[in-house]
């Protein structure tokens, strides 16, 4: 055996573990990729998502298209892991028996040992990223301890496991000296990060010490649960120099009577009181929420009563998904799925066509500011960059023209904002 092509699919806390296999195939002297455009390797892995009904679509399709490598001589091996294989093992082992092997979301030393191979437990921190050079994932848990009525994750992923603040700071200096400058911090609850191993939250104490990497000059925080959200890192990133104005906080809903079926664990007033909060410490703060829609319960009054809050509270950022009747859930258990898919999807539509009226607005405010720009690649005659306002994949770009200028890719500059659109704004070199 001497190639392995990847397959990835999920999220980014799914991208890490691919990584990490990535780095450990490839220490054995494979040679690897990850979501090539042509399948073409001895074995092929998948690396799935289960966490809603499109996703495992998704993952199957991606399964059942690598077995088809298979069985027209493309690849010799295919080898299922990830979220849906920990979730449905058994079941995909009857319906999909063509695959060698199935493991779950914690087996990537199995995986590496199964092929014959080697697991080198000196390069678990080592992890090379595959993300464009200048910004990495750093996932500093796994798991999660709440039990959200609609999430999977829990009967996946288990029980929060922090990882250490000394072996992160090794993974995050280990990512920096491979030309990573921007962090962005990653798992399924970030404000609980410590609880199960240092007994209280322990997040500020890590962003501390990753603000003293050398190198490092934003640091970018990704699902900020809303409870536990403590002043004391609210004052944290408003002092900070590295970490990025921007959180990322999925308060999923703003009814009482459907947060109170979700389970989340605080009211509307609680979620308000802490926006409030932080935007009177951080003026400047870009915040990115999820909203979930159609949960069972929802009523028409309901759904009105987030859209009038959606209208006041202006989230900077916004991403909607619709109520997935997951088995295992607290929901599924208890409630019927009585919203039906046309009510869900014209209720996602509306709410990100108001979204879309708030981000143009937000965004034309920016004009004529300057802003620090990172720029994140080429394409045809642009160069295109984020400001700390904004993630990878997920958020808006700076669109700036080329004009005979030599922009570097994963360097920062300041870039006068000329126009704005609702979803990209558009600037200048400032000269």
């Amino acid at each position: 055996m001497k190639t392995v092509d990847i397959i990835n699919l999920g999220c980014s806390k799914n991208l890490v573990d691919a990584e990490s296999l990535f780095t450990q195939l490839r220490s054995n002297g494979l040679k690897v990729r990850l979501n090539p455009n042509v399948v073409d390797a001895q074995v092929v892995i998948v690396n799935t998502c289960g966490f809603i009904e499109d996703a495992k679509a998704e993952s199957i399709e991606s399964i059942i298209e690598a077995t088809g490598y298979k069985h027209s001589g493309k690849t010799e091996k295919v080898i299922v892991m990830g979220c849906l294989s920990q979730r449905y093992k058994s079941d995909l082992k009857k319906e999909i028996p063509e695959v060698d092997a199935y493991y779950g979301v914690s087996e990537i030393p199995k995986i590496v040992r199964d092929l014959g191979l080697q697991y080198q437990q000196d390069k678990v921190l080592d992890r090379l990223h595959t993300t464009s050079p200048h910004y990495a994932y750093l996932k500093i848990a796994e798991g999660c301890d709440r039990a959200c009525s609609f999430c999977a994750i829990p009967g996946i992923r288990g029980k929060q496991i922090s990882q250490p603040i000394e072996n992160l700071l090794k993974e995050a200096n280990f990512l920096v000296n491979h030309g990573a400058k921007e962090l962005i911090l990653i798992s399924q609850e970030l404000t609980r990060y410590g609880m199960d191993i240092y007994k209280k939250p322990a997040l500020v104490q890590l962003l501390i010490e990753l603000e003293k990497i050398e190198g490092l000059e934003w640091i970018r925080l990704h699902y900020t649960y809303p409870n536990l959200f403590h002043d004391e890192l609210i004052q944290q990133i408003a002092q900070s120099k590295n970490i990025c104005h921007y959180l990322d906080i999925p308060f999923q809903h703003f009814d009482d009577s459907v947060l109170q079926k979700m389970r989340r664990g605080h009211s509307r007033e609680d979620a308000l009181e802490l926006i409030r909060r932080i935007r009177k410490a951080i003026p400047d703060i870009a915040i990115r929420t999820t909203i979930l829609l159609g949960h069972p319960g929802e009523t028409e009054e309901a759904f009105n009563n987030l859209m009038k809050d959606l209208k006041q509270i202006c989230f900077d950022r916004l991403g909607v998904f619709t109520y997935s009747h997951e088995e295992g859930t607290h929901a599924f258990e208890n409630f019927d799925d009585d919203i039906p898919a046309s009510i869900k999807r014209e209720r996602a539509d509306a709410v990100m066509m108001l979204q879309q009226n708030i981000s143009l607005e937000t965004n034309s405010s920016r004009i004529g500011s300057i802003q620090k720009v990172l720029i994140d690649k080429e394409e045809d005659d642009l160069f295109i960059g984020r400001t700390q306002y904004d993630s990878p994949e997920i958020d808006n770009e700076v669109l700036i023209k080329k004009e005979g200028q030599a922009l570097i890719t994963g360097s920062f500059f300041d870039i006068k904002i000329t126009d704005a659109s609702e979803f990209d704004l558009h600037g200048e070199l400032l000269v």
